[in-house]
């Protein structure tokens, strides 16, 4: 699909639609959609936008390419004045006192937030279930899961309700439901974007990721939230990815793959038959594909939850009802918490929060926690030498085609091991796209740290040739 924001632009600034119109249109959709994707509707402050890019418009004043155009936002991001919920019971009336960075760039730029996205309570899940606004349904087939835990942000995308969305990847939560609704989903290298103002999942692999339909919208949006940010230490400058320098693939001479990926017994056959189909038509293009060695994905799936736990139970644990969200009060302030905390967060979260603290917990955190910091080490080093062999790593998105709604929820750990081609990505902190081509639930595009553009490059390649 050609750009989006290219399209509407020149349809604003030629007078052919109207900011307000097109705006109402998008709302008008939301409201009567059946796939769960809404938390909160930005009504009231969306058409005030609008009204304000018709006026410049019809005053003969130019505007920019983000400017007047609607997008979604996960609801795990501060916008100021607005509900941020997390989709959870102890948040659910919460309102912003600020706006996350990432996404004051895009006001910046001009755009307009309309809805605020339904997810996995705090990140916590693959399947966008775990939520108090009712289970995201898949826009291709509703009886099965959006993804997760952006799954509201892919659907709305992939229906049409927005014309990007900002989802937060922290072990594939933007890349495994785009790949469930045929989109384009990017996990960019780890600090191009910053974080203040997302709520933290586990700080370490916490990405804000672009979900679109093209990838020019992709390279837009990205441009726009990237840069350093004195809120946030891990963020670094980066270089704007320009059109002209992902059009020509003349760069990428070898590609990848992880061998013990596709040739395990977890993987459905279709995806392995359809992954092995693209391999052959990208070596017809005369690039080199090599196999590559790899951890196996049980070893991957259980360093990023090890670490990830740990880290959200950390994060966490401000939220006690005393400064933040619905407080149960009890018969003491010990008892307070206890009942706050229960009473309020989620079985996942729960679940998460348990299992991070076990492995802080002393007689647990050298034993556990300090080797998943060492195999998170050996992962990047690994990742260090694959990329002094190839330029690009292909790999499927997930090992299986999207679960039906509840069967997630009655298997956790399978809900795990559907992560098993995305975290380790995540541990390495590497730019990776999911594009909707290649097998059902589409293909994962990794490059080196901080080579953005050669993802975004390869994906344009496969979009001709597969």
């Amino acid at each position: 699909m050609e750009s989006q924001i290219h399209t509407l632009h020149k349809k604003l600034v030629s007078q052919e639609i109207s900011c307000l119109d097109l705006v109402k249109e998008k709302l008008e959709a939301l409201k009567q959609n059946t796939n769960n994707t809404v938390n909160s509707l930005l009504e009231d402050s969306a058409l005030e936008s609008a009204k304000k890019v018709d006026q410049k418009i019809a005053s003969g004043e130019s505007i920019g390419l983000l400017e007047g155009i609607p997008f979604g936002i996960k609801d795990v991001y501060m916008v100021q004045g607005t509900y941020t919920t997390a989709s959870s019971d102890l948040l659910k009336n919460y309102k912003s006192a600020y706006t996350a960075t990432a996404i004051q760039k895009l006001l910046d730029a001009g755009a307009i937030p309309i809805v605020k996205e339904n997810c996995d309570s705090f990140g916590h899940g693959s399947s966008s279930e775990n939520t108090i606004f009712g289970a995201v349904k898949n826009a291709i087939n509703p009886e099965l899961v959006g993804g997760g835990s952006s799954g509201g942000s892919a659907v709305n995308v992939a229906k049409d309700y927005t014309v990007f969305s900002i989802g937060g990847d922290t072990g594939g939560s933007v890349r495994q439901p785009a790949g469930y609704n045929n989109v384009y989903g990017l996990k960019p290298t780890y600090g191009r974007i910053s974080r203040y103002g997302l709520m933290a999942y586990a700080s370490s692999t916490d990405c804000v990721g672009p979900i679109a339909k093209s990838i020019e919208d992709i390279r837009i949006v990205l441009n726009t939230m990237s840069g350093k940010d004195a809120k946030d230490q891990t963020t670094y400058t980066s270089k704007a990815i320009t059109e002209e320098a992902i059009s020509s693939n003349g760069s990428i001479k070898s590609v990848g793959y992880f061998k013990n990926f596709v040739e395990s017994d977890a993987i459905d056959e279709k995806i392995k038959a359809d992954f092995f189909s693209a391999i052959e038509k990208i070596k017809a293009k005369g690039i080199e594909v090599k196999e590559l060695d790899f951890f196996k994905s049980d070893t991957l799936v259980s360093t990023y939850y090890t670490l990830a736990m740990a880290e959200t139970a950390s994060n966490l644990s401000r939220l006690d009802g005393t400064n933040y969200g619905n407080r149960i009060e009890s018969d003491n302030l010990k008892e307070t918490y206890s009942v706050t905390r229960s009473e309020n967060f989620s079985e996942e979260t729960k679940r998460r929060i348990v299992g991070g603290n076990q492995v802080l917990s002393q007689g647990f955190s050298d034993e556990i926690y300090l080797k998943g910091l060492s195999l998170r080490d050996q992962i990047s080093q690994n990742f260090e030498e694959d990329f002094s062999e190839v330029d690009i790593i292909i790999s499927p998105v997930t090992p299986m085609s999207p679960p039906k709604i509840g069967d997630s929820l009655k298997d956790p750990l399978a809900m795990y091991l559907s992560d098993a081609y995305t975290v380790g990505f995540s541990l390495g902190q590497l730019p990776t796209l999911t594009v909707p081509q290649g097998t059902e639930t589409g293909l994962q595009i990794t490059a080196a740290k901080d080579n953005d553009e050669l993802v975004l490059k390869f994906a344009n390649f496969l979009k001709d040739t597969i």
